[in-house]
């Protein structure tokens, strides 16, 4: 198993799966649920590649221009 496939955080297996993802960007809070993400075995840690990051940049750029408070969003659906 190479190192990839290891939590940095405690050494733990990572397996495919997903964590809710949450950013305050100053004028408001978007919550992206279902984001596909690496998570740790152990201790529960999850970890999200680059292309699911820039799609997670993206739809919080989108929800910043809608000027809400809060927004909830599901990658599943």
């Amino acid at each position: 198993m190479t190192e990839k496939n290891h939590c940095p955080v405690c050494g733990g297996k990572l397996a495919p799966g997903t964590t809710t993802f949450t950013v305050d960007h100053g004028k408001g809070v978007v919550v992206v649920r279902h984001v596909p993400a690496n998570v740790c075995d152990q201790c529960g840690e999850s970890w999200i590649d680059d292309t699911v990051s820039g799609q997670l940049e993206q739809l919080v750029k989108e929800a910043q221009s809608k000027q809400l408070q809060f927004e909830v969003i599901d990658m599943a659906a």
